[in-house]
């Protein structure tokens, strides 16, 4: 090849001018390697054409400072090589960051979906808005942000539509300043359900097949005659297994007792009702239904029976009857007596309350307030308990002198720790009312069994302490814990602790394996006894929640697996004993007889809306399934939106 061949070497080769003058200092042989190698290297795709160059240049001015060397051949890794590795893959289980934290499509996860304090459309209608104008940006996301306006409401495994009503649900109405809701987008991945979880849902099937099959739209299920009674005639049982279902994320069950309530659940009519049980069981019930679902047929429920149990507050005391005609509005004591109990008038405020914040109307959260304001200046306190019963003319404590956690007492305790959690934890007085009701709890009722030295609440008569204790008071543990949760003294949790092994072996030292109504500890060690006696009057099991709950809240806090376990072993214990092949489960007259339990032929209400939703609430390993720093249970176990969460 003529040396004027390589001088004018080809445009693939094209180096830079200031290069020139060290080409011309090189000797034939080397610029005859380098073209070679050149060469050789574009072949195989090592160096690229736009970065042939510098890669030029590079080697150009190694060989003239170094011409009396030997041509030193590059390396098989060059230290900057022009051609990258190809990108690999985005994996399909994550999806791509995005630096606008709304512009994320919403993670379907199991259980509730996010607090819907505003309804879903108005929501769906401000993220449109937030996310308009990405498109350009983001190509095909336009499709995802108008899947996520119109299926904002998120089921576990599956998207159903809000309610399309042209305008928001509670337009209608004055809506006071509310919390904002949780993001959609901020939710985390869903933790999946576990066997145990799936066995409650089986149950609650089970149960909910005996109540649809025999007692649909009626108040309770009685699973041995196939048949049902009625209390109010309002479908206690449905409304209070609403919010249930949302949870088990049973879609179908959910939707079909929503048809009922919008087309059957007819409040316009002649029957008396219970104040306390209808606000904690239908008002309750439809207003966590109405903040989990986010549809106003609930909201607008709420509203029509919240006003007709209104006429309980017109007593000369301001302190409520029992008792209320709904299609009447009239109310009065009940017939023996003109006297409520303490806990029914102190049980309300949770749901009165939330239903003045959603609808803007304050006559609701005025009435059950001024009970409250009342009973904290009342005399008649022990250390901070409270008799069982209150007059509706004078509006002082009657039946002086019996303190009780149990029966006719033990939700004011509850309502008290959390109608100041749900306001935000600003209201004082109601705080101080619980510290110096724990403490009185402490002083006077507080006592250690035997042998297992177990620490049990009793209860004091005129200064005699009987160690009597209601399945009732296993509330207690919780609520404890919910306390040291949201910031008081860390020994509320230490006795929560001791309580709950208590509730447990009210359960465990059984034959049965279930806890009878009531128990009465042994404080005296003697040989072969237990730590538990029942009576036969007090050996009757009604499906309660109130050990399970508190389990939940346990679990919840510490972790501790044991509470699930014990949990796991009480639904074990129903499934073998109150369990109905035909549908449903049953109450049961005597929990020491494996072989006769005696079934009662009678399915509480609050065994779909508390016991099992909170089994299968104890089983989750999802704090963000009714997280409990943006939720407030009622004592009919319906979660209510915490006002201003911490």
């Amino acid at each position: 090849m003529p040396r004027g061949a390589l001088d004018a070497h080809p445009p693939l080769l094209s180096y830079p001018s200031q290069g020139k003058e060290k080409w011309k200092q090189l000797s034939r042989l080397q610029r005859s390697v380098i073209l070679f190698l050149f060469a050789f290297l574009a072949v195989c795709g090592v160096i690229s054409y736009t970065n042939m160059g510098e890669q030029w240049k590079s080697l150009t001015n190694k060989l003239s400072d170094d011409q009396k060397t030997e041509l030193e051949i590059p390396g098989l890794k060059p230290a900057n090589p022009a051609v990258l590795p190809a990108p690999q893959k985005a994996d399909a289980n994550y999806p791509e960051l995005s630096p606008q934290k709304h512009s994320k499509p919403p993670h379907v996860r199991r259980g509730p979906p996010n607090l819907q304090i505003r309804p879903p459309r108005r929501d769906a209608r401000v993220k449109a808005q937030d996310v308009a104008g990405k498109t350009e940006e983001e190509p095909g996301q336009a499709d995802k942000e108008e899947k996520t306006e119109k299926s904002i409401i998120s089921w576990r495994g599956a998207v159903i539509e809000p309610d399309q009503s042209p305008e928001p649900p509670s337009s209608k109405i004055k809506e006071p300043e509310k919390p904002s809701s949780v993001e959609v987008e901020d939710q985390k991945e869903p933790v999946p359900i576990n066997e145990r979880q799936m066995a409650v849902i089986e149950a609650f099937r089970h149960a909910w097949k005996g109540y649809k099959e025999f007692a649909w739209g009626h108040d309770e299920l009685k699973p041995l005659s196939k048949s049902y009674s009625e209390w109010f005639g309002l479908g206690l049982t449905l409304i209070d297994a609403l919010d249930t279902m949302w949870i088990l994320g049973l879609k179908e069950e959910f939707e079909e007792a929503k048809k009922w309530v919008a087309t059957d659940l007819l409040l316009d009519k002649n029957v008396d009702v219970n104040l306390f049980e209808s606000t904690i069981r239908i008002l309750g019930g439809l207003l966590s239904a109405y903040h989990l679902s986010g549809d106003s047929l609930f909201l607008e429920k709420a509203k029509d029976i919240g006003s007709r149990l209104m006429p309980a507050f017109n007593t000369p005391s301001k302190i409520p009857y029992s008792d209320v005609n709904i299609g009447r509005g009239t109310a009065h004591p009940p017939r023996w007596t003109s006297d409520s109990t303490v806990a029914e008038v102190t049980s309300i405020q949770l749901e009165f309350r939330e239903l003045s914040r959603l609808t803007g109307d304050e006559k609701f959260q005025k009435a059950v307030d001024a009970v409250m304001k009342h009973v904290h200046s009342l005399s008649g306190k022990n250390d901070g308990l409270v008799p069982m019963f209150i007059n509706t003319n004078s509006g002082q404590f009657t039946h002086l002198g019996v303190y009780t956690l149990g029966a006719r007492a033990d939700s004011y305790y509850e309502y008290l720790l959390k109608q100041w959690i749900q306001g935000g934890k600003k209201e004082n007085e109601l705080l101080e009312d619980y510290m110096r009701a724990i403490e009185g709890v402490k002083k006077h009722l507080l006592r250690t069994s035997q042998p297992k030295k177990l620490t049990f609440v009793g209860e004091l008569a005129h200064g005699h302490f009987s160690a009597k204790m209601d399945h009732l008071v296993c509330f207690l543990p919780g609520t404890l814990a919910l306390g040291a949760h949201n910031g008081l003294t860390a020994d509320h949790m230490e006795l929560a602790k001791a309580l709950i092994e208590t509730c447990y072996q009210m359960y465990a030292q059984v034959e049965t394996g279930l806890s009878p109504e009531i128990v009465h500890f042994n404080l005296h060690a003697q040989k072969d006894r237990k730590d538990v006696e029942i009576k036969p009057a007090d050996r009757h099991n009604l499906l309660r929640p109130e050990t399970v709950e508190s389990l939940f809240y346990l679990y919840r806090f510490t972790g501790d697996k044991r509470y699930q376990d014990w949990g796991w072993e009480i639904l074990q214990s129903f499934n073998k004993y109150t369990r109905v092949p035909s549908g449903g489960y049953t109450s049961i007259n005597n929990v020491q007889n494996p072989s006769n339990p005696e079934p009662r032929d009678k399915m509480e209400s609050f065994f779909l809306g508390e016991t099992l939703k909170y089994m299968f609430l104890l089983f989750s390993d999802d704090v963000d399934l009714i997280n409990l720093d943006k939720y407030v249970f009622n004592t009919e176990a319906h979660p209510l939106p915490i006002w201003a969460p911490a």
